[in-house]
């Protein structure tokens, strides 16, 4: 029997996403609804995996690797579209050039710390410790980034609107005494934001102040967010980072990781 798979996807593709992610996931799960096969949600994401390497901070992609998907309904996502462009150095030469890297970071010693983090990113996650959780998440891509650039030639994906997002992060926290907005970046300039439905005002609230012309607001979730005075005056404190993100930022997107895959058929 032949087959012919079509993979549209809603967000840019090469662009450090994880577009390659959800394309495996999508499709492992079409193949899994066409044959009517019984494996479950956690064996059908082991599957699509074998087709990808993974870092730590893109595990919340695939939470039944750690979870059922309903485990934590709470969590949110806002990502940061900054370049849609292609990446210049893609998975495969990168690997190749992290590799060549090995000797000199072992000596320093991060090798051994992923097994540790990804231990503590779990037990977090499982226990739905959030500050735990984002702390983890972003001393993770902090670390991928640092060792992109290590090498040689250097690896750039982070850029000033990038570093803004950062910036911008680390003030809401500071502004609520607590982590309650977490950063990761993969291969891309573009952000994604993790934090708790009930901190979405605090969070999403200070974005929207910032870049609330931007597309992506739309819909019943991006408009019931509002960009308040406090949200704005919280902003200035973010100095540079307002005026980088207002130029820099394409759109947004509004994401909830827990909701299941759904069904789609065509008459």
């Amino acid at each position: 029997m032949r087959a012919e798979n079509r993979l549209r996807e809603h967000f840019p593709t090469a662009a450090g996403l994880a577009s390659s992610a959800a394309g495996f996931a999508a499709l492992v799960r079409a193949i899994a609804n066409l044959y009517e096969l019984p494996a479950s949600p956690t064996e059908l994401s082991r599957i699509a995996r074998q087709g990808l390497w993974i870092r730590v901070s893109e595990f919340v992609w695939w939470p039944s690797k750690f979870a059922p998907a309903s485990h934590w309904p709470e969590m949110r996502a806002l990502i940061l579209v900054v370049s849609a462009a292609k990446k210049g150095v893609f998975r495969r030469r990168r690997e190749c050039r992290l590799r060549s890297r090995r000797r000199v970071c072992s000596r320093r010693g991060r090798p051994r710390r992923y097994p540790r983090r990804m231990l503590e990113m779990q037990k977090r996650f499982r226990r739905r410790i959030f500050e735990g959780f984002g702390k983890v998440t972003m001393m993770d891509s902090n670390s991928f980034h640092a060792t992109c650039l290590d090498t040689y030639p250097p690896i750039f994906y982070l850029n000033d609107v990038s570093r803004a997002a950062i910036k911008t992060v680390e003030c809401i926290n500071a502004a609520t005494g607590k982590i309650v907005a977490a950063y990761t970046f993969d291969a891309g300039p573009n952000a994604v934001i993790y934090y708790l439905e009930e901190n979405e005002k605090a969070v999403v609230g200070v974005f929207k102040a910032m870049i609330g012309g931007k597309d992506g607001w739309k819909g019943a979730r991006g408009e019931k967010v509002e960009g308040t005075r406090r949200a704005w005056r919280q902003c200035k404190g973010c100095g540079v980072a307002v005026d980088l993100l207002k130029e820099g930022v394409s759109r947004i997107i509004l994401m909830e990781l827990a909701r299941d895959p759904r069904r789609r058929t065509t008459a």
